[in-house]
């Protein structure tokens, strides 16, 4: 539960955005990050895996990951989008205090909330839990070839960009089969969601949001 409800609650305010109109999509962003702060800081005692850790494989994969977001988004198709394109600077003007203040909760968001809940369900629960139901019996850096691929593709394809997604996966999995602990893929993770996000703000993708 400690693993698996965070990350579903998370998705069911995920699905809320923009429900209520097209401001509800900032708003329940902004708010379902400070749900997840707050399961996150319930998380800590249960999840002992659920520690940041650095390594230089982790900025390698992060950007390495950043970099292939990017750079394949032409060249393949994606999954459409429903509903409007999130631009706050759209929604809220162009330079206003309120886009602003949505887009840097997105991007603190996707870098500091999103890694530790995402990684724990993908890395640690599902990947383990689909090799073996007793999964906390498993060591992380046991490979099993299904669930590494299995994992990889479920990760993928619930994202729009779902090759970059899956590739994503694979690297992630193999950081935490390589160390034996699910914070370097954490770190990756936060890497990669950083720099997209600046790119988002800084070239106006926001496709990738």
């Amino acid at each position: 539960m400690a693993r698996v409800a965070p990350f579903i609650i998370f998705l069911l305010l995920t699905f809320c955005q923009g429900q209520f109109g097209a401001a509800s999509a900032y708003w329940f962003y902004f708010a379902k990050t400070l749900v997840a702060v707050w399961l996150i800081w319930e998380m800590r005692p249960f999840v002992s895996e659920m520690r940041w850790a650095m390594s230089w494989e982790a900025v390698f994969i992060g950007v390495g990951v950043f970099v292939l977001w990017v750079g394949l988004d032409p060249v393949y198709p994606k999954f459409l989008k429903s509903g409007m394109l999130w631009n706050p600077r759209a929604q809220f003007g162009e330079n206003s205090a309120l886009a602003w203040i949505m887009i840097i909760t997105r991007i603190l968001g996707s870098t500091l909330v999103v890694p530790p809940l995402e990684e724990v369900f993908y890395r640690s629960f599902l990947y383990r839990y689909i090799a073996k139901p007793d999964f906390l019996s498993l060591p992380l850096n046991r490979f099993f070839p299904l669930p590494f691929f299995i994992t990889a593709a479920v990760f993928g394809f619930s994202h729009f960009q779902w090759l970059a997604g899956i590739l994503c996966g694979l690297a992630y999995q193999w950081l935490v089969l390589r160390k034996n602990r699910l914070g370097d893929a954490m770190t990756a993770h936060a890497i990669t969601n950083f720099l997209l996000g600046v790119w988002v703000a800084w070239q106006g993708a926001w496709q990738f949001w």
